[in-house]
């Protein structure tokens, strides 16, 4: 019998779309009233006021249509792709980041396995900091490279980056796209409860450490001839700027997005330029900058174009008027439960609304309105009641094929979907306990 193997990336999300399409014939159109949110700057719910409207089935041609719908609403996402991921491969034709590559692995020598807990900490700090996971694509071949020169795989190499940067989101403090859009929603102060969630934030990456350091010491290799005879060179000066000119590209956007709000377009102008100044210094003149970025444009297109498949899925939905439809069905059983279970329904009901709505800032507006009243009434803290979409729509971003920015990231590391599915699931059991463990205590407490 031959073993099932998982469609490509292109070819599952296409068939969401299909089974989304399908959804808006079976399932009643509804949808709630809407007021613009002067603390977020959002459209949010108007918990109460959800209704049935005329039923508006998605038929075959408007969900082919909804395909490139998806391109262009994620097209801020998708061009950040293309941009970004060419200026990095023009940093890479100056041969700067593989010789910053070599002087790290030279730098470990024997000390390989440090290269993994050292990755997953500043990972999750991004995804802490600023919700960490498209900027990581362009990132992709260095980061293979490295992993390769250390003896380890491509699934090593998303493991220490996209999956430690979605676990610090998870239990980020401060992720301004996240808890910080659902503690405005909430009324409470924003960085209110950030011990708390630090607290659990260690175990939890403590776990996804060890789980992703156990992984690599199974399946390492030993490192090329080839590739310890190349590391042999060292950085020339041109090659030291251009890495000093990325840091400060990193630290330039960070510093925007905490501080203006900036969005991907600031983002990939920032990187933009830095990929004009990195061939310029690299010596590849104009001919060769622009010879490197069209390079890049080719590297990154399958990536990008799983971004915008993936957000295709919710335009059907939407189309369908049966998101909220989704939300307020699954929200009703809640109300009923007693104030322990309540708030864990929440959890699982937010794991199973991140899949026809994967921003997690889009699942807030669209939850946190109409939970924050149902908390009220039943009692329960609105802080647990943000912990609760924090764990559910987080921790849902591993699993969800809907994540177009994980999807791309593995097609463009070579990872097939489910081999990642393999590794993160036993991982996820032990730290989405430790989400729930969470919410008790944080019930007990008062918090």
């Amino acid at each position: 019998m031959r073993k099932f193997q998982f469609p490509h990336p292109l070819t599952l999300l296409v068939c969401c779309v299909l089974f989304g399409a399908a959804l808006s014939y079976v399932l009643r159109a509804g949808e709630y009233d809407r007021r613009d949110d002067p603390a977020t700057g959002r459209r949010v719910v108007v918990p109460g006021t959800y209704h049935e409207v005329p039923s508006r089935p998605v038929g075959p041609f408007e969900t082919i249509v909804a395909i490139p719908k998806g391109l262009v609403d994620a097209a801020s996402v998708v061009f950040f792709v293309f941009l970004v991921g060419g200026a990095f491969a023009v940093v890479d034709q100056t041969g700067a980041l593989r010789r910053g590559v070599d002087w790290f692995v030279r730098r470990m020598d024997r000390r390989e396995r440090v290269a993994i807990p050292v990755s997953c900490i500043v990972f999750a700090m991004g995804g802490a900091l600023e919700n960490l996971q498209e900027e990581i694509i362009p990132l992709v071949p260095v980061l293979l490279v490295l992993t390769r020169r250390l003896g380890f795989d491509a699934l090593t190499a998303v493991a220490m980056s996209l999956g430690a940067a979605m676990l610090g989101a998870s239990f980020s403090p401060i992720n301004p796209f996240q808890v910080g859009i659902a503690q405005k929603l909430a009324e409470l102060p924003l960085l209110s409860g950030g011990l708390y969630r630090v607290g659990f934030a260690v175990p939890a990456l403590a776990v996804w450490i060890w789980g992703t350091m156990r992984y690599a010491a199974r399946i390492r290799t030993e490192k090329s001839v080839q590739d310890a005879d190349t590391g042999q060179e060292p950085l020339k000066l041109r090659q030291l700027l251009i890495l000093l000119l990325v840091l400060v590209a990193f630290g330039l956007f960070v510093f925007g997005v905490l501080k203006y709000g900036w969005d991907f377009d600031q983002m990939a102008a920032v990187f933009f330029v830095m990929g004009i100044v990195a061939g310029l210094i690299g010596g590849l003149g104009i001919a060769g900058t622009t010879e490197a970025y069209v390079e890049g444009f080719k590297s990154m297109a399958s990536a990008a174009l799983l971004i915008g498949f993936a957000r295709a899925i919710y335009v059907v939905l939407d189309q369908g008027k049966i998101v909220d439809t989704i939300v307020h069905g699954i929200f009703i059983p809640i109300a009923n439960l007693p104030v322990a279970l309540s708030a864990l329904g929440m959890m699982v009901a937010h794991v199973i609304i991140h899949f026809p709505v994967p921003s997690v800032s889009g699942q807030a507006v669209l939850t946190i309105p109409i939970l924050v009243p149902l908390s009220d009434l039943l009692g329960l803290s609105r802080q647990v009641t943000v912990l609760a979409y924090q764990y559910g729509a987080g921790l849902c971003e591993f699993l969800t094929p809907t994540n177009g920015a994980m999807m791309a990231i593995l097609a463009a590391a070579g990872v097939r979907f489910e081999n990642w599915l393999r590794f993160v699931v036993p991982l996820l059991f032990g730290i989405f306990g430790l989400g729930i463990i969470s919410v008790i205590v944080a019930i007990l407490i008062r918090l």
